[in-house]
């Protein structure tokens, strides 16, 4: 079975690829390669996964509808798992465009490839984001997510409704998967967990929002994994095929008690400087992953001491080869 994974030089996308490749699996991997943040980085992620003899990089800029739906024609692609996105929420403040461009039109291209080629399934990455000020914890898929507070968030929510239309009218399978907060090792360097351990180790300061009273479903990135696999041949087989999960932990922490772990691991304390709730920032999340749970026996494994210990051991293993 070939699998296309949209994405794959990315942090999720590296991670599913790696996973089904190990499991002998055909993985048929795009990405663009962009410079949002250190293509080294995304090269040594498709280093690891050249080693497969199963795996097929294509270096595409999916904003190309034609070069997509080429390649999905031509390899006869079956299962999607869409990760390629414009990620980060305050990058989305300044740059709006790059979001309409890589989350919207991209997949519109996405879906309506999917549509042409009778994919058996689509899955593709949603986000924890478009829950807004939501305060109905924990969170469930049927609460209402119609006021995003980020334009990140409005592209995935976007999203969502994109692929129920789709859906709907065309009996295209679709899955949206709202991750929540996820870390472990090869993790964007712009995320807490990278930034953190980045400048605890160099003696910088460290810049904690909301004076590190966040509170976010920490969740590690095999259990992620896990639970994309999990549902990758369960389509719904529904009037309308359409799902929206929730993936994350299914539990809560603070953001200093984050903070705290890193600093445990690393025997070393941050210096830090307490900062103000930052425009579009949420303040809490909390999965209810009852619904996931169910459908396939998701159950997440990796709690946050032991996920951070994974993610640094990585770090000072990546960075000390530099």
């Amino acid at each position: 079975m070939k699998i296309l994974v949209t994405g794959c030089a990315g942090f999720i996308g590296f991670h599913v690829s790696n996973y089904l490749l190990k499991s002998k699996h055909n993985v048929i991997g795009i990405d663009n390669l962009n410079t949002y943040y250190d293509v080294k980085l995304k090269k040594s992620r498709i280093k690891v996964l050249s080693k497969y003899k199963k795996f097929n990089f294509n270096k595409i800029d999916l904003i190309s509808y034609n070069k997509l739906n080429s390649l999905i024609k031509k390899q006869n692609i079956k299962y999607i798992v869409h990760l390629a996105a414009q990620a980060g929420v305050r990058y989305s403040i300044e740059n709006p465009k790059t979001y309409f461009k890589n989350n919207l039109e991209v997949f519109f291209n996405i879906i309506e490839s999917s549509k042409t080629n009778k994919v058996k399934h689509l899955i593709f990455a949603s986000t924890s984001s478009v829950y807004g000020e939501n305060n109905n914890f924990p969170l469930n898929e049927n609460n209402n997510t119609d006021r995003p507070i980020s334009f990140y968030a409005a592209t995935k929510k976007s999203n969502e409704v994109l692929a129920h239309s789709y859906s709907y009218i065309y009996k295209l399978p679709c899955t949206a998967l709202r991750f929540f907060t996820v870390y472990g090792p090869y993790g964007r360097p712009d995320m807490a967990l990278f930034k953190f351990t980045k400048n605890i180790l160099e003696n910088k300061k460290i810049e904690l929002f909301n004076r590190g009273n966040h509170e976010r479903d920490f969740t590690y990135v095999s259990d992620i994994v896990s639970g994309i696999v999990s549902i990758l041949k369960k389509p719904k087989k529904n009037i309308i095929p359409f799902n929206i999960f929730n993936i994350g932990r299914g539990n809560s922490k603070k953001l200093k008690d984050y903070l705290q772990s890193i600093e445990k691991k690393l025997g070393k304390k941050a210096i830090v400087k307490k900062l103000p709730l930052q425009l579009g920032d949420i303040k809490k999340t909390h999965s209810d992953i009852s619904s996931l749970s169910k459908y396939s026996n998701y159950q997440p494994e990796i709690n946050i001491d032991i996920g951070i210990s994974k993610f640094i051991d990585w770090y000072l293993s990546y960075y000390k080869k530099k």
